[in-house]
């Protein structure tokens, strides 16, 4: 078996050490190389090549953040997975990091000695795994992200023309994991905010993420993006963004569907869960339900499509393999036959247009 290579890049001796133990200890992985900031770590992957690197947020000289960015300028990819704090302020980060091209993300204690815990081992080289199993990011240019809202115009102007001819109640639920807030921002950002239909959004990340991601896809989106409140009720032209640490359900009360959360634990090893949110959806007055899957490790969305398919119609649109960073949770959906369309990332907000309308 050949080990992959890892580089450690993080400005603490006793982390780097202790980092490089959990990885060493694994027989997959050995870590090659260390660096103790960003411009080490520049230097380092302008000459070498690595499977992954584990980088930290907070160092001297170039940061995490900045090495990201002199990344992309100089058109390096490379798999890379954060070690971020559990905070706010460290929410905020992981996501710049995330938008950036990082992978994926692990909390990282405050104290070396708390990062021996097995728990935190075993979620460090679970995600460790995934990331060198990924494919490493792509760089969306201006130019691409120009081109697309144009796209989005269009789609509009095609879904106003032809609405009428698609009435009733709509509703769009998404499943997204690893891979996922980088590639939502190739989804929500070009829906609009006549979208006629409400989105729910699953994206596995822990409480307090969830909300920076969903401030974050606010300030770039026409559409409203929200982190879903108990109790809110569904509205046309809003994102609902699941809560981390809870599994967010639509619940019926009357003419209206709000959001219930609950705390049953995690299921598919992660919560919130998908399942949870589209078999909510059986029960709900909902005329036409479109479900989307995005890139993820795992089955999570495809236990809960099925259970949702057999009580209510319904279209279900999977990313497809080639633009997935995990092709974990839409191939599990198209393998168990559930998806009636299979496209690239870049062709899901126009399908969700498509098949929902906008409001005249």
């Amino acid at each position: 078996m050949t080990q992959k290579k890892i580089l450690v890049v993080d400005d603490s001796a006793l982390m780097r050490r202790v980092l490089c133990d959990i990885i060493d200890s694994d027989e997959r992985f050995h870590v090659v190389a260390r660096a103790t900031n960003g411009l080490e770590a520049l230097d380092l992957l302008s000459r070498n090549q690595y499977d992954a690197v584990v980088l930290d947020v907070n160092m001297p000289k170039l940061n995490g953040i900045q090495l990201l960015e002199k990344l992309r300028e100089n058109k390096i990819r490379t798999r890379i997975m954060m070690a971020s704090t559990d905070t706010r302020e460290g929410a905020k980060l992981t996501l710049d990091a995330l938008e950036l091209g990082a992978l994926d993300f692990v909390h990282k204690p405050d104290s070396a000695v708390d990062c021996r815990v097995d728990t935190f081992r075993k979620k460090f080289i679970e995600t460790l795994e995934v990331v060198v199993n990924s494919q490493p990011p792509e760089f969306e240019t201006r130019e691409r992200i120009q081109e697309s809202r144009q796209v989005t115009a269009k789609m509009v102007d095609i879904a106003r023309k032809y609405s009428a001819k698609a009435p009733g109640t709509k509703v769009v639920a998404i499943a997204s994991s690893t891979g996922g807030p980088k590639a939502l921002h190739e989804v929500i950002p070009r829906l609009p905010a006549e979208l006629d239909a409400p989105v729910l959004l699953v994206q596995h990340m822990p409480k307090g993420f969830t909300a920076s991601l969903a401030e974050r896809l606010n300030e770039l989106s026409p559409i409203q993006v929200k982190e879903a409140k108990e109790g809110d009720e569904l509205q046309c032209g809003c994102v609902y963004v699941a809560m981390g640490g809870m599994h967010m359900n639509v619940k019926r009360m009357g003419s209206k569907c709000v959001i219930h959360y609950s705390d049953e634990p995690s299921r598919e090893g992660v919560k919130p869960c998908a399942n949870y949110m589209f078999e909510s959806l059986a029960d709900s007055r909902y005329d036409k339900i479109v479900c989307v899957v995005m890139t993820g490790m795992g089955a999570d969305g495809t236990e809960g499509i099925r259970n949702l398919k057999a009580k209510r119609p319904i279209h279900v649109i999977s990313q497809n393999q080639a633009t997935c960073t995990v092709y974990g949770m839409p191939k599990a959906v198209e393998t168990a036959g559930l998806s009636d369309q299979v496209v690239p990332l870049g062709q899901i907000a126009q399908e969700i247009i498509l098949n929902v309308g906008v409001k005249a």
